[in-house]
């Protein structure tokens, strides 16, 4: 079902005001953030695990990683002082998390401590959900803080590329044969894995003036669909997808016509960057071609649960930096893509005031969300 809600109210805006996020690139996010721009891929052979007998043998990998928990804690951390938190306010505010790990401390589960190192309230949530793990916990954040029954969340994601989910990807033959990852080209075939973690603080738009933190950006919109097509093969014609743009859209009660850039979900994969495409023209039509896309997992690779959130965190840093990250890995061009205006060869300058982040998982999971400049 498509997930409508209701349109927000001018007095519960949610803007976020503290980002981070970290990847192969490092974890200077803003340095990473112009790697990404910029197109630069982060892939290399895998020296974290033993790859012997796997067809493929290389993904993003992020150097001297430590521990899931100390590379949450750290971005957490970092969001965190962005916002101007104080301990006080962290005290009382709880956190969503979308993590693929069975990690295990002496403070207990991952999550619990998690919220412990970085002085939350505690673990809601945890989201398990795949690709669309992590903007599921968003969209369920911005909703609690829309509705008024929050004033701040902090929205925590993490995956480190490691043996098992590699292998599952490598036996399904997902991962590119070649080592490439191109999404949208012509020549592309599959996807590579990479290191992402990344912290988003969400808050009421009035709240956060009312103690002097700075908005970075609006999540104006959310929405979630599902297609009920497959277990692993998305919707040839985007349903799913086009219905979560749209009820992001809707939610917002901005047009599609104000829309100014693309952060696709496309992984390189043959069946799923078409259905996307498809999900873009029956929300576009004819605009589409005017409508700067781009794929930023060709840089930084799939992230899993926390793809999402690292992949939003992108594209706020677009919107408030004023440029467009270009297509990373692009080969040849797809005669059926034929009118998408990809951001190739440079990043883009762009002012727009709105830019949508889709993301897309097994079993039809569709999820849109709606970031607005401040």
């Amino acid at each position: 079902m498509r997930d409508r809600g209701s349109p927000r109210t001018t007095d519960r805006r949610v803007v976020a005001t503290g980002i981070d996020a970290l990847c192969a690139h490092g974890r200077d996010w803003e340095l990473t953030f112009h790697q990404i721009a910029s197109g630069t891929p982060a892939f290399g052979e895998v020296g974290r695990f033993a790859t012997e007998g796997r067809r493929v043998h290389r993904a993003a990998l992020l150097d001297g990683a430590g521990s899931l928990l100390a590379e949450l804690a750290g971005s957490v951390g970092r969001a965190l002082a962005q916002a101007g938190l104080t301990a006080a306010e962290r005290a009382g505010c709880p956190l969503l998390l979308a993590a693929h790990s069975n990690e295990t401390t002496e403070q207990g589960p991952l999550s619990s401590a998690l919220a412990a190192r970085t002085g939350l309230a505690g673990t809601e949530r945890i989201y398990t959900t795949a690709c669309v793990a992590a903007s599921t916990a968003v969209a369920d954040a911005a909703a609690r803080i829309a509705a008024g029954q929050l004033e701040r969340i902090v929205v925590a994601a993490g995956y480190l590329v490691e043996p098992v989910q590699f292998a599952l990807f490598d036996a399904g033959r997902a991962l590119s044969r070649d080592g490439r990852m191109r999404p949208f080209s012509r020549d592309r075939q599959g996807v590579l894995l990479g290191d992402g973690v990344a912290a988003v603080v969400l808050e009421a738009a009035a709240g956060a003036r009312s103690r002097g933190g700075r908005a970075l950006a609006e999540v104006a919109g959310w929405g979630r669909a599902g297609d009920a097509y497959h277990v692993v093969r998305p919707d040839p014609g985007g349903s799913g997808l086009a219905r979560a743009i749209t009820a992001a859209l809707d939610r917002a009660a901005v047009a599609p016509a104000e829309v100014g850039y693309v952060n696709a979900n496309a992984n390189g994969s043959a069946l799923g960057d078409p259905s996307e495409v498809a999900a873009l023209r029956a929300v576009f039509g004819e605009r589409l071609a005017a409508v700067p896309v781009s794929s930023t997992k060709g840089a930084h690779g799939h992230a899993l649960e926390a793809s999402a959130l690292l992949e939003l965190v992108v594209t706020i840093e677009a919107l408030a930096c004023g440029i467009l990250p270009v297509q990373a890995g692009f080969g040849s061009a797809e005669p059926q893509f034929a009118d998408l205006d990809l951001v190739l060869n440079a990043p883009r300058p762009s002012r727009t005031g709105y830019a949508l982040s889709l993301n897309s998982a097994f079993g039809g999971a569709n999820t849109a969300l709606l970031v607005g400049a401040v």
